[in-house]
């Protein structure tokens, strides 16, 4: 990493960190990271009320950070890609050494 990155790539680095760093979103990010769920089911994992879930994917989603799938009724989510999974090892590798 000796190059600097331009002030565009910075900008959209920086937007992702900060979508990427609340509390409720890491969870959430995590609860989806090795298989889709419902908004119900990541409800139940993460423990947090469904009016709150549902927007912290909606903030995910405008991110780029989760994608969708519609069954009937029911939205599945998943991580977008497995950069985000890396992310989110990298962190915690951190912060646990």
């Amino acid at each position: 990493m000796a190059k600097l990155p331009d002030d565009k790539t910075l900008d959209k680095m920086e937007s992702l960190l900060n979508v990427a760093s609340d509390f409720t979103r890491l969870k959430i990010m995590y609860s989806i990271s090795d298989s889709e769920k419902s908004v119900s089911e990541i409800v139940e994992e993460v423990g947090a009320s469904q009016s709150l879930v549902s927007h912290q994917l909606k903030v995910l989603k405008k991110a780029n950070l989760v994608t969708t799938r519609k069954e009937k009724t029911k939205v599945f989510y998943k991580l977008a890609d497995h950069h985000i999974v890396e992310l989110l090892s990298v962190v915690y590798e951190h912060v646990t050494e």
